[in-house]
């Protein structure tokens, strides 16, 4: 689905980041890997040899602007070129009432969550006109509702949607296509402590949590990191040539549009 594709991933965590490289690589795609953390990155990087495809793993705080450049100018140094880009970076906004959160905790998470995406979009958009190439924005199930206290949380995720679908029309006639990929609940590991928080809490077993959660999903399950992987790299690979502009909800049924 990716053969001779350089695909960068900003913001590979140990859930759905380290998913995406290493199923880009499977894909057959060369795999830019960017985060804060060196050490990881090095040991995704060996997970992405090990599928026989090039890594370069390049520590960045992708919430600094020069550090982003560098970024930029190390994947193209290595590979010459960047087909995709895959925004997965994220930083917690503040979990209150929109009418109770402290305005400044607010400016902070859009700046971590949506200026410092637009940041690298904007830093890759020359590379990516000159590969007709795609990019796919991370976003969340919070688009779909407005549960308390995640109010702050959605107001940062529909602003990152709004961007991104300004860009696909922005960028659209160069060639280059722009989506979202909005995930339920993602089944990894920090969900399972999560769930382990909550029945400890409760003093029930961990999988009577997962079971009532479950239950609101059509699927009844919820889905797992290589499930929305695929989903982001379907986006970004030529099967989806005809697509931008969209939002795809990968939540095995959660909510419906």
């Amino acid at each position: 689905m990716l053969t001779g594709k350089v695909v960068l991933v900003a913001g590979v965590g140990p859930g759905l980041g380290q998913e995406i490289a290493v199923r880009a690589a499977r894909a057959g795609a060369d795999v830019v890997l960017a985060a804060r953390t060196g050490s990881f990155l090095a040991e995704v990087a060996g997970k992405v040899t090990a599928a026989g495809r090039r890594a370069l793993a390049v520590p960045t705080d992708l919430g600094d602007a020069a550090a982003t450049e560098r970024l930029v100018a190390a994947a193209l140094e290595e590979f010459g070129t960047v087909d995709a880009l895959v925004h997965n970076a994220f930083a917690m906004p503040p979990m209150r009432s929109v009418n109770k959160v402290d305005l400044a905790d607010v400016a902070d998470s859009f700046e971590l969550n949506v200026l410092a995406a637009l940041r690298v979009i904007r830093s890759l958009t020359p590379a990516l006109i000159a590969s007709r190439g795609s990019i796919v924005v991370v976003n969340s199930a919070v688009l779909r509702h407005s549960r308390k206290p995640f109010g702050p949380y959605k107001m940062v995720k529909a602003a990152l949607l709004a961007a991104t679908q300004n860009l696909a029309s922005e960028l659209g006639p160069s060639g280059v296509r722009v989506n979202s990929v909005a995930p339920g609940w993602i089944w990894a590991d920090t969900l399972r402590s999560w769930f382990g928080y909550l029945a400890a809490q409760r003093g029930v077993p961990a999988q009577e949590i997962y079971d009532e959660t479950a239950a609101t999903t059509d699927l009844r399950r919820l889905p797992e990191p290589a499930e929305v992987a695929d989903a982001i790299l379907f986006l970004a690979s030529d099967l989806a040539r005809g697509i931008t502009g969209q939002c795809l909800d990968v939540n095995c049924g959660e909510f419906h549009r």
